[in-house]
């Protein structure tokens, strides 16, 4: 595998940085942080350069806060200018690693996305008589640091690159408990390895795509499936012999654990087409497509969300109606038409 090199100028560059602070400012220019810092942008940009330079760039301390979408998770922010550093590094690693996935892989990649990632689950299901429909146990604080870094070094080799990796990578704030034991461990082992990547960082969702890249090629190469789709930690395999699809699980379980990951026993199963299947926010049938009720929740929430935004000068209206826009055009892929006339029938915005 070639590994590529000669990086590091393309990272600190200036005109990298400013883009990246133009990327990371996308939805949240009005916030006082954003604002402070685009206050005197050239300054900030340059002090960033400096550290990245001189190698004293240190990631500061991240704000955490739980979300329930559908079930409770932990949200961390990292302080703004880092995030900035985040975008700068995903700029120049993130083509070069693209090139390496599947193309039936959606999640956090130019032109695919969950409407594509949809359109995919829906001809497989549709075509298909079974699904083996999986995700994995706690994957966020369940990616082990060790591992992660090993597939970077395959395909990056310029150390001050990998310098800026391990040290964001290190920085992680501690993640729910997800102490799992495999084979070869000791008492001590799931205690002593350090893992789980913050969700909210832009570079959690970049890493964690490539933490299960491997086994997309597993499925798609190595045991030759056609019919695959896989977002973040959310893939599902389709075919009309349900024997098949449970050896594969099999298979499928022992590739994770090189990886030190689990899928969940319960939420991965085995469904006949007949009876739907969960996927994105949707449930999706034969001849129909309907929205889980906390997808419904979740948009009427953001919208109320939405409108304390504007009322308290944090979000102005162009910012609402890319948001209102995204969740119209989000909810539209299900047959919801009373649904949207019903969330935004009332929905007034005022200062």
């Amino acid at each position: 595998m070639k590994r590529v090199g000669n990086l590091w100028s393309n990272i600190i560059d200036f005109d990298n940085l400013l883009f990246a602070s133009r990327k990371a400012q996308r939805g949240k220019r009005f916030q006082e942080n954003v604002l402070r810092f685009n206050y005197d942008l050239e300054a900030e940009l340059f002090d960033i350069q400096d550290e990245l330079m001189e190698k004293t760039y240190q990631p500061g301390e991240y704000k955490t806060f739980e979300i329930y979408e559908p079930k409770k998770r932990m949200i961390s922010a990292a302080p703004y200018r880092d995030r900035v550093v985040h975008h700068a590094l995903c700029n120049v690693i993130e083509p070069i690693f693209d090139k390496s996935f599947i193309y039936d892989s959606y999640a956090n990649r130019k032109e695919k996305g969950t409407h594509k990632a949809l359109d995919r689950f829906v001809k497989y299901f549709r075509s298909s008589q079974f699904v083996l429909k999986c995700d994995i146990v706690k994957y966020f604080p369940s990616i082990d640091h060790e591992i992660l870094k090993n597939l970077l070094r395959r395909k990056i080799k310029c150390k001050d690159t990998l310098w800026l990796i391990n040290l964001i990578i290190d920085n992680s704030n501690p993640q729910i408990p997800a102490n799992e034991y495999f084979e070869g461990d000791d008492l001590f082992t799931p205690f002593e390895r350090k893992k789980g990547l913050p969700i909210g960082n832009l570079t959690s969702q970049f890493f964690a795509n490539i933490y299960l890249n491997q086994l997309d090629h597993f499925i798609k190469d190595e045991l030759g499936i056609k019919k695959y789709v896989r977002y973040v930690d959310d893939f599902a395999v389709f075919s009309d012999d349900k024997l098949f699809l449970k050896k594969l699980r099999q298979k499928i379980e022992l590739e994770l654990e090189k990886y030190r990951l689990r899928i969940h026993p319960v939420k991965s199963q085995i469904t006949h087409a007949t009876y739907g299947e969960n996927f994105l926010g949707f449930r999706i049938f034969p001849n129909k497509i309907r929205v889980k009720s906390d997808n419904l929740r979740r948009a009427r929430r953001r919208m109320k969300d939405l409108q304390d935004d504007y009322k308290n000068g944090l979000k102005g209206m162009d910012e609402i109606g890319q948001s209102i826009q995204s969740w119209v055009s989000h909810l539209n892929y299900g047959d919801t038409y009373r649904l949207r006339k019903d969330i935004f029938r009332n929905l007034v915005f005022s200062q």
